[in-house]
């Protein structure tokens, strides 16, 4: 199982190692690719279309067009990170607002680690070791939630 984080521009480098942070974590394989979906849309179409991962991940801000090209060339799974910028909105509405039949998942502004976990949900429908890891994983927050107390 593989996941494929796409970033719009190498700017957007500091919210995809929060996602690459807890796939090591987790042991999953990933591969990190710069593609524009305005600049360079042949790009995004290509590594899209020749890869063999199982789930996608697009970080992009301003217009945040790119999780939404990346969901126009496959029908696996893409989960959208809006960037945050000047205006915020931009973003967040660009990656929630698909229209009928192209569904983008979407988390929070900046929230690779968000975007790495539920990209890791969705392997673990099929992945007992998966699972069982963030099991782990949420009874070691509820002891540090508990322990800040």
């Amino acid at each position: 199982m593989k996941i494929q984080i796409i970033l719009g521009s190498k700017s957007d480098m500091h919210v995809a190692e929060k996602a690459e942070k807890i796939l090591k974590q987790f042991s999953v394989s990933y591969n990190i690719a710069v593609a524009s979906a305005h600049r360079t849309p042949e790009v995004v179409k290509k590594t899209v279309e020749e890869n063999d991962a199982d789930v996608f991940i697009g970080v992009a801000g301003l217009a945040a067009a790119l999780p939404g090209s990346i969901a126009a060339h496959t029908i696996k799974p893409v989960i959208g990170v809006p960037v945050s910028g000047k205006i915020n909105l931009d973003s967040i509405l660009s990656i929630v607002q698909m229209p009928p039949g192209v569904p983008v998942a979407a988390v929070g502004l900046d929230r690779g680690d968000n975007a790495a976990l539920l990209a890791l949900e969705i392997l673990g429908i099929q992945d007992k070791t998966i699972q069982k890891e963030l099991q782990d994983y949420r009874k070691e927050m509820k002891k540090k939630a508990v322990a800040m107390k």
